[in-house]
């Protein structure tokens, strides 16, 4: 698996349900635009400031976030998407 380093985040995608239109009509996979939810597998030790202090990330492994449409690195690891984000992509916790 993978560690992230300083303020970065591992979330693993986590896919829509399958879209169906008014009419009855699925929507392919190609068509759809990528999720933007995720669950929290590692974070980081937190991002180091200039004095040389930590400062510990907000999120924590099992979270489920949101995240930037375009932000982070995606990567795929045993057959599951993953994106590694930096803590200023993540928009929100799932509560």
């Amino acid at each position: 698996m993978l560690k992230p380093l300083g303020d970065r985040v591992l979330v693993e995608i986590v896919e829509e349900a399958e879209q169906k239109t008014a009419g009855g009509l699925y929507v392919p996979d190609t068509a759809k635009e990528k999720s933007q939810r995720g669950r929290v597998i590692a974070v980081g030790n937190g991002k180091m400031l200039d004095n040389g202090t930590r400062v510990a990330l907000d999120v924590k492994e099992g979270d489920t976030v949101y995240f930037a449409k375009y932000g982070g690195t995606e990567v795929t690891l045993e057959g599951k998407n993953y994106s590694i984000l930096s803590e200023r992509d993540i928009l929100a916790i799932v509560e």
